[in-house]
């Protein structure tokens, strides 16, 4: 049977100030952190959950870890569930007792003003992107489709305050 590690993903927006020929207005960019590997290297931040902590209190420490972005709280915590197998590159290179993660997914909102800083070991690259280009990093159509659910309840949760 396999067995899969728990993790959590963390969905950072911050607004931005956009302008068309029909006017200006304020939407949400998304951050996507870099993992130096070959393939799927594009994701929203995330980690495994370490004993003892809830998804929440992983979410924002390894948010920490991997962008320098200290968020003082989650703004939500979905019910969406993404579970994938490692690919056997990554299973050769590094021994995993785990065979894959199952990731649960928060939302958290940054400053405009935010800064990004990421660690160059986990994470070599960052990019805020519009929601529409996220299917130019995100190659795994079931991750993008996960990703966008969890978007869209955020959108909800912002306009209801």
């Amino acid at each position: 049977m396999k067995k899969y590690r728990r993790a959590v993903s963390v969905l950072v927006l911050k607004e931005t100030e956009v302008c068309t020929p029909t006017g200006c207005g304020t939407v949400d960019q998304i951050l996507l952190v870099r993992k130096p590997r070959p393939s799927d290297a594009w994701q929203l931040p995330q980690g495994g959950i370490e004993e003892g902590e809830t998804p929440e209190q992983a979410a924002l420490r390894e948010l920490r870890e991997e962008t320098g972005l200290d968020v003082p709280a989650v703004l939500h915590s979905s019910t969406e569930t993404y579970c994938y197998d490692f690919p056997p590159d990554f299973i050769a290179r590094n021994h995993p007792v785990n065979d894959g993660q199952t990731l649960c997914f928060t939302s958290v909102r940054v400053l405009k003003d935010a800064v990004v800083q990421v660690d160059h070991h986990e994470v070599d690259q960052f990019v805020w992107v519009l929601p529409e280009q996220l299917l130019l990093y995100i190659k795994r159509q079931e991750y993008l489709k996960v990703i966008e659910r969890v978007l869209e309840e955020a959108r909800k949760l912002k306009v209801k305050s």
